[in-house]
């Protein structure tokens, strides 16, 4: 047995809105420490570019599109890894949206239901059907990739913000009722970070100076910067935590 509690050899790992910013830096470090990485959004295209990052660092990788705004291809993408590894030891839901930014009031409903239907049913179905598939194989680790929003609404971004506060409630709820099946679930809250998804935000100066001026770190973050964290939380470095949700947010929600 590995004296290193980070290390994920023989680990089965899917990690959704992978192809770019924060899912991309997590699916290199969980490769980097032994998982065989699935990497998955939903262009199969962007995918395969981190998995030849992977594969040529030496890492076990694949890509595999699904958009988790539909539940059939939520269903295809778990059948096929039940075909062809048998099991499922780590899922990370990444995978978002944040199709309007405006005021709460001016909230359409195209906007509220893509919103609602990649950032909470997504999440759902992706953890129920993962789960199950961990369950058969005595457990496994979800974490949910939250935000600062869920607990502070960001200005302008009320839909968004709603739904990751909905995210956070499931994190809880799927660690208090599985706990029994030996799967930990957990949820990652990233403030700031410079990534296209935050471009929005992070591009614009007036916007982020309101921002920093909330962080005590004084800067945003990195997309590397919230893989570490990741880790801990699909590793036996965290075997005793379930139902949490870690703020890698710089300080902003203590400043």
């Amino acid at each position: 047995m590995s004296t290193n509690l980070f290390d994920l050899t023989g680990k089965i790992a899917l990690v959704t809105g992978a192809s770019r910013g924060i899912g991309e830096q997590i699916a290199l470090l969980l490769a980097q420490n032994g998982a065989h990485v699935i990497v998955s959004s939903r262009k199969v295209e962007g995918c395969q570019k981190v998995v030849d990052q992977i594969i040529s660092a030496g890492g076990s990788a694949q890509a595999i599109a699904c958009h988790i705004g539909e539940l059939e291809q939520i269903e295809n993408i778990f059948a096929q890894i039940s075909a062809e590894h048998g099991k499922l030891d780590i899922l990370v839901n990444n995978a978002a949206t944040n199709p309007y930014f405006g005021h709460v009031l001016d909230t359409d409903l195209g906007a509220f239901q893509k919103t609602v239907d990649v950032n909470i049913r997504g999440y759902f179905f992706m953890s129920t059907i993962g789960a199950k598939l961990m369950k058969a194989n005595n457990g496994g680790a979800i974490v949910n990739v939250a935000s600062i929003n869920g607990v502070i609404p960001g200005d302008y971004q009320g839909i968004y913000s709603i739904t990751k506060a909905a995210v956070i409630s499931m994190t809880k709820t799927f660690a208090k009722e599985c706990a029994q099946f030996n799967i930990r679930v957990n949820a990652l809250l990233p403030g700031g970070t410079d990534t296209k998804f935050a471009s929005t935000l992070v591009n614009n100066p007036k916007i982020l100076d309101q921002l920093l001026n909330h962080v005590p770190m004084k800067r945003v973050a990195q997309p590397e910067e919230m893989a570490g964290t990741v880790l801990y939380l699909v590793s036996n470095a965290s075997s005793y935590t379930t139902g949490t949700a870690i703020n890698v947010d710089g300080g902003y929600l203590i400043g």
